[in-house]
């Protein structure tokens, strides 16, 4: 009897092993079979208020015009503030929902939808590709504000598949970097990148009575973030909590708005250049700043 118990235990260790080897062929001929492209280029993206998805304001207009610069991408990874998890997952859902993550905002916003196909086979392609950790799909993640408010200005018909990358909050900037790092070649796959959140987060600072007068701390960490990436001192960035102190700590009480900026920053190459856009503040304490990396 424990002879033919250990054959069957033994046979069935061998059939998982082969599982295992076929699923991970099957992960690497995907990456293989996928046709090449141009190098996409990498964005940050100040999200801020969820009402300029509809607002018609520069922010909104901004992204539309970048929906007709940019070159337009099979598929599209979003890595939104907005998703927080423990431990780090990727959205594999073939149809993913509209999140309205938010409260207090008028009936319009609430009844936006942007119906964009999923993408399971890049979401599993980003899984074999990060090994800075372990990776879970996850097949119940729609797509959050930081990612439909600004891609339905950009491309309006929802036709480019959209899948997420979440947060783990409790990692240090290092491994947010690493793994945007591990996911470069992406970017010669059609994938464009997305980092969505702000540069300045505060939102218990905020302004409502219109007159934007941006605080002294803010101004100055916005200034030392953007001459850091614009020299490349990505050793900087990543020690800004030691560098710039309670600085840090004003502009992001929380620094989940932050971290998208990490990969973004990761998955630039050697030679690769930043443009900034909309570095400008809104409501006094959250920096709208934006870049490209190309």
């Amino acid at each position: 009897m424990q002879r033919r118990r250990f054959v069957k235990n033994a046979g069935l260790l061998a059939l998982s092993q082969l599982v295992n080897m076929s699923a991970l062929s099957a992960l690497k001929a995907l990456g293989n079979n996928l046709n090449n492209t141009a190098t996409m280029p990498v964005l940050f993206i100040g999200h801020g208020n969820p009402m300029n998805a509809i607002a018609g304001n520069a922010w909104h207009k901004s992204w539309q015009a970048l929906g007709k610069e940019l070159p337009r991408p099979q598929a599209i990874l979003s890595v939104s503030a907005h998703w927080i998890t423990r431990g780090t997952k990727v959205a594999t859902t073939p149809h993913p929902e509209t999140i309205h993550d938010f409260g207090g905002f008028p009936k319009e916003l609430f009844d936006q939808q942007y119906p964009a196909p999923g993408s399971p086979d890049m979401a599993a392609l980003a899984q074999e590709l990060i090994t800075a950790s372990h990776v879970q799909g996850d097949d119940t993640w729609g797509l959050d504000h930081g990612t439909w408010s600004v891609l339905l200005p950009m491309y309006p018909a929802a036709d480019i598949p959209v899948f997420q990358l979440s947060l783990d909050y409790y990692q240090p900037p290092s491994y947010h970097y690493e793994i945007g790092r591990q996911l470069a070649k992406l970017r010669n796959k059609g994938v464009l990148i997305i980092g969505s959140g702000n540069l300045v987060h505060n939102l218990g600072k905020v302004q409502w009575d219109g007159s934007n007068k941006v605080y002294d701390w803010a101004q100055e960490f916005d200034a030392t973030m953007a001459k850091w990436i614009a020299e490349g001192d990505h050793t900087a960035i990543l020690d800004y909590q030691k560098r710039l102190g309670s600085t840090a700590t004003m502009a992001h009480p929380t620094y989940d708005h932050l971290l998208p900026l990490f990969y973004t920053l990761g998955l630039q190459q050697k030679g690769e250049t930043v443009k900034f856009f909309n570095d400008q503040f809104d409501m006094a304490s959250v920096s709208m700043r934006s870049l490209i990396i190309s």
